[in-house]
C-alpha cells in the first residue's frame, strides 16, 4: 500500500475515524498496531509473520540485556541480537550479491561456478526495521534507557505504520513518551498533517514521477543512445527525482503521524543548498545519517585514536552506508566518493580552520555549488545499473563537443527537469535555515490555502506514470 494510492486515502480516512472514537489510551495503541499490520500486509502476508518475529526476539532480548548483572552476559545477548539481525538482513538482501562476487572470484582463479537461481523476495522495509531494533537493544545496552516492559508499545514503535517501510529511522527515545502517555489528533495537528500529506504527494506525483522520472529514464535505461546534453539533463532530473521522491515520502509519513498525534523528526532540511559535505549529511536523510554516526562510526572509533583513524572510520561509514542502499558494487562506489568527499572536506578545514575567506558570502555560494556538483556526479553511481553505465554517463557529461548542438536539439520535457531542479534549488537557498513544518506553520492562511489548491489540482490532473517509491528497495 503506497501513500500515492486511493487504496492507502481510504485505509487512512477509516484509521483516522476509528482511532479518534476509541475512548481508552490503551484500546487505541492496540488498534493503531492492528492497523499498522493491516498496512504492512496489504504488500505481502507473509512476510508480517517475519515483521513480528523480528519485533518479539529483539524485544525479549533487550529484557535479558537489561537484567544481565554481568558484562559478559550483556555482550553475548548484545552479539545474539547483532547476528540474528545482520543474518536476517544478509539473508534477504545480500545473499545473491555474495554468491555472484564468489563466483567471479572463482572464475579469476579459472574455476568455473555458477550459482543456484535465488528467488528471495527482499521483505519491505526490512532495512530500515532491523535498524529501528538495533538501535535499541543497543541503546539498552549502553545504558541509555530502561526496557518497555510492554511488548505492544515496543510493537508499535517498529511497526507504526506512517515510518515502517521507508523511515524516518526513529529512535525509541523519540517514539517512547509519545507512546506511553495518551494522546489523540488536535486540530492542528490535522492541519499541518494533512498539509504535510498533500506536499508529499505533490513531491511524488508531480515532481518525481511527472517532470523528473521520464528524463531521467531516457538517460539510465539506454546511456549509450545518450549525448552529452541528456547526460546532463538525465542528471539533473535525477537528482530532483532522488529528493522529491524520498522527501515526498518523509513529508506524507510526518503528516500522516501528525494527523494521528504524532510527532517524527524532520528527515530532510533543504539538502541542495548544503555548503560542503558534512552539512550534506547533516540535511539529507538525516534519520540515516545521525544512525550511522552514532551506532558506526563512534561504534569503530570516531575520531578518538588519531587523523588516519578516523579517516579510515569515516571512508568504512559511507561504504557501508552505500552497501546498505543496495547489494551491488554502484552502491559501494557511491558511498565511497561520499566518504573521499568527506575526508578531503575534513582535511582541508583542519589546515584552514582560521581562515576568514571561509565566512564569505560568495565564497559559501561557491562551495554551495561545488557540493551539489559532488552529490550530482554521486548520484549517477547510485541510479546506474551497472560500472560501464554509469562511467559512460559520467564521461558523456564532459563531452562538450556534442553539448551545443544537443541543448538546441533537446526536448520540452528536458528543459522542464532542468528548470524545475533549479527552481528547487533555489527554494533550498531562499528556505536553507527553515524546515518545512516552520514553513507551513508561519504562512498566511490564505496563501496556504492557495497553495494547497494548486498542489492538489496538480496532483489530480497530474499524467505522469506512476512509480514504487525508490527507497521501498532498500
Amino acid at each position: 500500500m503506497q501513500f500515492d494510492s486511493f487504496t492507502f486515502l481510504v485505509f487512512f480516512a477509516l484509521v483516522l475515524a476509528i482511532y479518534n472514537a476509541i475512548a481508552a489510551w490503551s484500546a487505541r495503541k492496540w488498534f493503531l498496531l492492528l492497523a499498522s499490520y493491516i498496512f504492512y500486509a496489504a504488500w505481502n502476508a507473509p512476510f508480517l509473520l517475519l515483521l513480528i518475529a523480528s519485533t518479539t526476539l529483539d524485544w525479549w532480548i533487550a529484557q535479558r540485556i537489561d537484567a544481565a548483572t554481568e558484562t559478559r552476559q550483556r555482550k553475548g545477548w548484545i552479539v545474539a541480537t547483532l547476528l540474528v539481525n545482520l543474518s536476517v538482513l544478509g539473508y534477504f538482501k545480500y545473499s545473491r550479491f555474495l554468491l555472484d562476487n564468489f563466483a567471479a572470484l572463482l572464475g579469476t582463479l579459472g574455476v568455473h561456478y555458477v550459482p543456484a537461481k535465488l528467488d528471495i523476495v527482499l521483505p519491505i522495509g526490512i532495512s530500515f526495521y532491523t535498524f529501528h531494533s538495533l538501535s535499541y537493544c543497543l541503546d539498552i545496552y549502553r545504558g541509555k534507557f530502561a526496557p518497555t516492559r510492554s511488548w505492544r508499545d515496543y510493537a508499535l514503535y517498529v511497526g507504526f505504520f506512517p515510518q515502517l517501510v521507508a523511515g524516518p529511522i526513529v529512535r525509541f527515545t523519540q517514539m517512547r513518551a509519545q507512546i506511553e502517555i495518551p494522546r489523540r489528533s488536535t486540530a492542528a495537528g490535522l492541519g499541518l498533517g494533512l498539509t504535510l500529506l498533500v506536499l508529499g504527494l505533490f513531491e511524488k506525483i508531480v515532481l518525481a514521477d511527472s517532470i523528473f522520472a521520464p528524463v531521467a529514464d531516457a538517460l539510465f535505461n539506454k546511456p549509450q543512445a545518450a549525448g552529452s546534453a541528456l547526460a546532463w539533463s538525465g542528471t539533473f532530473a535525477f537528482t530532483g527525482q532522488i529528493f522529491c521522491d524520498f522527501a515526498g515520502y518523509s513529508s506524507c509519513a510526518l503528516g500522516a503521524a501528525l494527523a494521528l498525534g504524532f510527532t517524527l523528526p524532520i528527515n530532510f532540511r533543504n539538502p541542495y543548498a548544503a555548503i560542503g559535505f558534512s552539512d550534506f549529511w547533516r540535511r539529507w536523510h538525516i534519520s540515516l545519517s545521525s544512525w550511522l554516526r552514532d551506532y558506526l562510526y563512534i561504534g569503530l572509533g570516531g575520531n578518538r585514536h588519531g587523523a588516519w583513524r578516523m579517516y579510515l572510520n569515516l571512508m568504512l561509514t559511507m561504504l557501508i552506508g552505500g552497501l546498505w542502499h543496495g547489494a551491488a558494487w554502484t552502491f559501494v562506489v557511491w558511498g565511497g566518493l561520499h566518504g573521499i568527499y568527506l575526508c578531503i572536506e575534513r582535511a582541508i578545514r583542519e589546515q584552514l580552520a582560521p581562515a576568514r575567506w571561509q565566512q564569505n558570502a560568495i565564497v559559501r555560494f561557491g562551495y554551495g555549488l561545488l557540493t551539489l556538483f559532488g552529490v550530482m556526479l554521486a548520484w549517477i553511481w547510485f541510479r546506474a545499473s551497472d560500472f560501464s553505465s554509469a562511467w559512460l554517463i559520467q564521461s558523456k557529461l564532459f563531452d562538450v563537443s556534442t553539448l551545443r548542438a544537443g541543448i538546441i536539439a533537446s526536448g520540452s520535457d528536458q528543459r522542464i527537469a532542468v528548470v524545475t531542479l533549479l527552481a528547487l534549488v533555489v527554494v533550498h537557498w531562499l528556505f536553507r535555515e527553515r524546515d518545512i513544518k516552520q514553513l507551513f506553520t508561519r504562512m498566511h492562511p490564505l496563501l496556504l490555502g492557495l497553495l494547497l489548491a494548486i498542489m492538489l489540482s496538480m496532483v489530480v490532473l497530474s499524467p505522469g506514470e506512476n512509480h514504487a517509491f525508490i527507497y521501498f528497495q532498500f
